[in-house]
């Protein structure tokens, strides 16, 4: 098995570790904001929603202020990371293709030196050309799922803030 590994990365090239760095950052990217999520948030929320209770009066505009403040600062802790998630989910696709590049560079090498007659060479390169695209795309799809998904658990997450603040309590 970590054969199979080693030798699909080293037939992927420099840019297959690129996006394999990439992915990762970007999954435990995802992997922590759900783990917030599920975990953290829940916590902070309660926190949060004792601070308000507190609150002697609610309706009085500095109270308006404190909970507009309050529903910022649990927005901005919820949409954490999530700006650089959807960019390296833009990211990954262009490492692709500068994987196919690469890879297409290699052929072409080969094709100069060589003309057509070395089929083994000029294969050498266009597997590079593939794998990095796949890679690529596939790591880059699959975030895009995620993020899409958790930018709407956190939309949600913000409305139910601003739900539980209320100033009519």
């Amino acid at each position: 098995m970590i054969f199979n590994v080693q030798l699909f990365m080293e037939s992927g090239g420099t840019v297959l570790w690129l996006i394999l760095f990439a992915s990762i950052l970007m999954w435990t990217l995802i992997a922590e904001r759900y783990l917030y999520v599920y975990w953290v948030h829940p916590q902070s929320l309660t926190i949060l929603l004792s601070e308000w209770q507190q609150r002697s009066e609610r309706r009085s505009w500095a109270a308006k202020q404190i909970r507009v403040g309050m529903i910022a600062k649990s927005r901005a802790s919820l949409r954490r990371y999530l700006m650089f998630i959807r960019t390296l989910t833009g990211a990954l696709p262009m490492l692709g293709l500068l994987g196919t590049v690469d890879g297409m560079i290699q052929t072409f090498d080969v094709l100069s030196v060589f003309g057509t007659g070395n089929a083994r060479g000029m294969a050498g390169g266009i597997s590079v050309a593939l794998i990095t695209t796949m890679a690529g795309l596939v790591t880059a799809l699959s975030g895009l799922y995620f993020s899409t998904e958790l930018e709407s658990r956190m939309s949600l997450a913000v409305e139910n803030v601003a739900d539980k603040l209320r100033q009519d309590d």
